[in-house]
Formats: C-alpha cells, sequence, structure tokens
C-alpha cells in the first residue's frame, strides 16, 4: 500500500482542518474539506486560508486532481470553487448530497432554478467507489449519522473522516442535523472501526476538550477503538445512542450553519450577484 503525505491547515476561528494529500512519486494530490474565510458580522469572504494551500500546491509542484467535501458542512463556508479557479481538480462529495440538498432548498425556498440532483458538482462519490491519487488506491466509503451524506476517504493508510470522528479524548459528532441519526453514526464508525488498526486517521475538526492544550488532527484506528470516550469497544448501540441525544439536546446551533448550507450545498459556489452587484445569502426567521 502507497502511503501518501498529508500536509494540515488549520483555520482556528472555525476549529476546521483542511489537507493537502499526495502521492510522492508522481506529485499528484487531493485537497479535503478546504475553508473559505467569512466574516459573519460584515458579510465579507476572504481567501487567507485557501491561499496558504494554493501557496504550498505550486511551491510543492503538486498536481491537483481532486477537490473532496467529506459532508455539507455546518460550520464553515468551502473554498472548492475558489479552489478550482486557481488549482484546479474535480470537486467530489457523496452521492447522497441529493437528500441533504431536498431538505435545505426546501427551508431556503430555492424554488425549481435550484436543482436537487447533485449537479452542482463535479462527481457524486457512491459507497465503496474506488478511485487514485497517483500510486495511491482509494476508496470513498458512506458514513451516514452526523449528516445523511457524509463519506470517509480511505487514501492509501489515510483515513480523512469529516465530523463521522473526533480526536479520542473528544469523541463523536452530534447527530441532531436534518437526516441525521445516532444510530447511523454508530454503525457508521463500527464500519471505521474494521480498517487497519495502524490506518492514520485525520480529523475535520478539533476543540481542545479540558485537560488538553493543543490542536490535535491525528490518530489511529487502534486508538480510537481502544480509547474514544464516546464509543471504545464494548460500549453497546443503545449505550452510545442515548448518550449522543442526551448531550446533542443540549447542544447550540452552529453560528455559521445558515450560511455554510447554502454555499457547501453549491459546491462552493456563492449566490450569483443580483442587479446591484451584490450578492445575497438567505437567513429564514423562525423556522428551525
Amino acid at each position: 500500500m502507497k502511503c501518501p503525505n498529508v500536509r494540515a491547515f488549520f483555520d482556528e476561528s472555525t476549529n476546521t482542518f483542511s489537507y493537502v494529500v499526495w502521492d510522492p512519486e508522481q506529485r499528484k494530490a487531493a485537497v479535503v474539506d478546504s475553508v473559505l474565510d467569512y466574516d459573519p458580522a460584515s458579510g465579507r469572504t476572504g481567501h487567507i486560508s485557501a491561499d496558504a494551500i494554493v501557496a504550498f500546491v505550486e511551491s510543492s509542484c503538486l498536481r491537483v486532481e481532486w477537490l473532496i467535501e467529506t459532508h455539507v458542512h455546518a460550520d464553515h463556508l468551502s473554498a472548492a470553487r475558489y479552489l478550482q479557479s486557481r488549482i484546479g481538480g474535480k470537486i467530489g462529495i457523496s452521492e447522497h448530497i441529493v437528500s441533504v440538498q431536498s431538505t435545505f432548498a426546501q427551508l431556503f425556498n430555492f424554488g425549481e432554478a435550484f436543482l436537487c440532483d447533485g449537479s452542482q458538482f463535479d462527481h457524486l462519490f457512491k459507497d465503496g467507489e474506488r478511485y487514485r491519487i497517483g500510486n495511491s488506491e482509494a476508496q470513498a466509503i458512506h458514513t451516514p449519522g452526523h449528516t445523511p451524506a457524509c463519506m470517509t476517504h480511505v487514501i492509501g493508510d489515510a483515513a480523512f473522516v469529516g465530523d463521522t470522528l473526533f480526536m479520542p479524548d473528544y469523541g463523536s459528532a452530534r447527530c441532531d442535523f436534518p437526516g441525521g441519526d445516532a444510530h447511523d453514526l454508530y454503525r457508521s464508525i463500527q464500519k471505521l472501526f474494521q480498517l487497519p488498526e495502524g490506518t492514520r486517521v485525520f480529523m475535520c475538526h478539533d476543540y481542545k476538550p479540558a485537560g488538553r492544550d493543543e490542536y490535535r488532527y491525528e490518530t489511529t484506528i487502534g486508538e480510537e477503538r481502544r480509547t474514544n470516550i464516546h464509543l471504545h469497544q464494548g460500549v453497546s448501540e443503545d449505550e452510545f445512542v442515548r448518550m449522543r441525544q442526551a448531550r446533542d439536546a443540549t447542544l447550540p446551533m452552529p453560528r455559521l450553519l445558515l450560511p455554510s448550507v447554502q454555499v457547501n450545498m453549491r459546491a462552493g459556489q456563492l449566490p450569483s450577484p443580483e442587479s446591484n452587484g451584490v450578492r445575497y445569502l438567505k437567513i429564514p426567521l423562525d423556522a428551525l
């Protein structure tokens, strides 16, 4: 098995890790879960986070083949479209994006002009689909629970899990978004636990739980199986679901959920400018 190189990029304002993963021989690469800078107070977007990825790709002489979204994020806007314009690559997400689009297109009243068929993306990954990044074999694994369209990408010996798992001392992701389900999340994680013990696991987020002073983004399947505080070996599905549902009931809505979903379900495409040249996002009132 070819082990790819991985470089992490951290956006502290959204606690998000993005990754460049590449085959060191052929220099072919993928970008996973990129971040578009966004200030909700001013409505301004920026590219500092994305440009750091561009600079790394260009200085490392990498050829980007994929811009991968592990799911429709609710806590940051995707920079996939911007990165595509700068460094190329196909934007890919799970084929189950259509479920997320159907739900939120109704919430935002997008109307018939918005197609809920995933066509905004260049490629829709199927469960179990295999592909390559240079000499590194890759596989997409459907891991629903946090959302119905969550997908883990295993590239060589590296698994990019999105929000399906967190570091062992933080546990697991919430399941109270539309289409989320704690039973599904438990079963998805059990599926990941069947990967080789030494598989490297890369987080999409970290929040420095009590007792830890630094952000972390990498662990292994073996460490997750043994020590994950929410579902280490021996934790039953019923026990996990009770814990997860009780915990989710106490969590506030992510502050960027409404702007993030509108952009991310469009593959990172911002709304078209209106007659005055300004783009607008919708904020539904008393709808959630």
